[in-house]
């Protein structure tokens, strides 16, 4: 291998002894490098697709998350209560396409839609469940299967009478015999007013699950009395059902195990008395 001069090997030594071109430069690309790093993670943010890179993590990096979330919160045109498109605040306006919202003229047109509710759950705890009667005795109980009319003019045939009819699925018939009987009695024109409109939408409505079976003609009867209705309003609508339960349900009550086990239970203490 040949030697190299002394000149030549003085060149050589100056070369390798000045700094290189790369090592100038090299902080510049390594800054340049990060900048355009951070610049894609801050484009890829909105990006579910995008995967952040754990070497970037770094206190630059969350330093300018603090700056970005600020800058967000103070954007003109964003008021408070207002988010963003996608949702809508509390206090959004009450123009809006939807009634999503929750505005004050909402609120006050709901606080009037909730005015007759309240009082449509009030009146409707007046009307008719159990009712209160002493323990039938067995001349009462025995009179029960000499007619229907018996049966139903005591609190005590009634209560047995609907438990029966509660085995059957009918009980709305008795229900709504006992609530027009509570009608009658009303003299409050509001009062009647409002009863009437709670005993339509419980047992006259087809939209109802308790709706009773009557004819056409009787439902357009109340139809058109309900504009103004009186305390007699369901009076035919009370008959047809009141003879649907004597025709249909009152011979099975007679055969029942409802009558028969209270008729049997009376005998016996008849008999031990």
């Amino acid at each position: 291998m040949p030697q190299l001069s002394q000149d030549n090997q003085e060149c050589l030594q100056k070369h390798f002894s000045r700094p290189s071109i790369w090592t100038q430069f090299l902080p510049l690309f390594r800054a340049q490098r990060y900048n355009a790093d951070i610049h894609q993670i801050t484009e890829n943010e909105g990006d579910p697709r995008a995967v952040p890179d754990i070497k970037q993590m770094g206190s630059e990096r969350m330093e300018m998350r603090k700056r970005q979330m600020p800058a967000a919160q103070d954007t003109p045109g964003a008021a408070p209560g207002q988010p963003g498109a996608g949702s809508r605040g509390s206090n959004a306006c009450c123009f809006c396409w939807c009634c999503c919202c929750s505005c004050s003229c909402l609120t006050v047109r709901n606080q009037e839609d909730q005015r007759p509710t309240i009082a449509s759950h009030e009146l409707r705890a007046d009307l008719p469940t159990w009712e209160e009667s002493p323990a039938p005795t067995l001349e009462e109980v025995n009179a029960w299967a000499q007619s229907f009319d018996k049966l139903m003019v005591t609190p005590a045939g009634r209560n047995a009478f609907r438990e029966f009819l509660r085995t059957e699925f009918s009980e709305e018939n008795m229900l709504f015999w006992m609530a027009c009987e509570e009608l009658k009695k009303e003299a409050n024109k509001n009062i009647i007013e409002e009863k009437a409109r709670i005993i339509y939408e419980d047992y006259i409505s087809i939209l109802s699950p308790k709706e009773v079976s009557l004819d056409s003609r009787v439902r357009e009867v109340i139809n058109r009395n309900m504009v103004e209705p009186s305390q007699h309003i369901f009076d035919d609508a009370q008959l047809q059902i009141y003879t649907l339960m004597h025709r249909d349900s009152y011979p099975r009550f007679m055969n029942s195990a409802v009558y028969k086990d209270l008729l049997q239970s009376l005998s016996e203490k008849s008999i031990e008395a």
